[in-house]
C-alpha cells in the first residue's frame, strides 16, 4: 500500500515517535511524505520516504496530487488544529481529496494507530479495488 505522512511542525516528534514504534509495518509498504517530515522519519528510523517538497512549498499540493491520480491507500496527516498555517488551504485540500477519493485518513495519533494495525491485519485490501 501507499502510504502518505504529513505532519506539522508541532507533531513533527509525534509522527517520529510513531514511525519508530509501527516501523515493522511501515517498511511493508510505500511511504510518501512532504519533505521536512520524511527527512525527519527517515533520520530516526532509517525507512525510505519518497519526499516530496516542504510542506508550507507545495509539498501537500504535491501528496494533494498523489491522492487525486489514486495513488495513496491511507493518509496520516497529524495536525495541529490550534495554529492556523499560512498554506491552510493546501491543508484542507488533503482532507477533500481524502474524502472525494474514499481514502481512508488519520488526523491524530489515535486514529493513526488504529489505520496502521487495521492495514497490518489486511483490513485495507479494499483499496485495491479503487486502482
Amino acid at each position: 500500500m501507499n502510504v502518505g505522512l504529513i505532519a506539522h511542525d508541532a507533531k513533527k516528534k509525534l509522527m517520529q515517535n510513531f514511525t519508530i514504534a509501527y516501523r515493522g509495518i511501515l517498511c511493508k509498504h510505500e511511504l510518501y511524505a512532504t519533505g521536512t517530515t520524511g527527512r525527519l522519519i527517515e533520520e530516526v528510523t532509517n525507512l525510505s520516504i519518497h519526499k516530496f517538497l516542504a510542506g508550507h512549498l507545495g509539498g501537500e499540493q504535491q501528496l494533494a496530487a498523489q491522492i487525486e491520480n489514486n495513488q495513496i491507500d491511507l493518509m496520516i496527516f497529524l495536525r495541529d488544529p490550534l495554529h492556523p498555517k499560512s498554506h491552510e488551504p493546501d491543508v484542507f485540500e488533503v482532507i477533500r481529496l481524502c474524502d472525494i477519493h474514499n481514502i481512508p485518513l488519520a488526523t491524530n495519533l489515535a486514529t493513526a494507530e488504529l489505520l496502521v494495525k487495521a492495514m497490518e491485519r489486511g483490513d485495507m485490501e479494499w483499496r485495491e479495488a479503487y486502482k
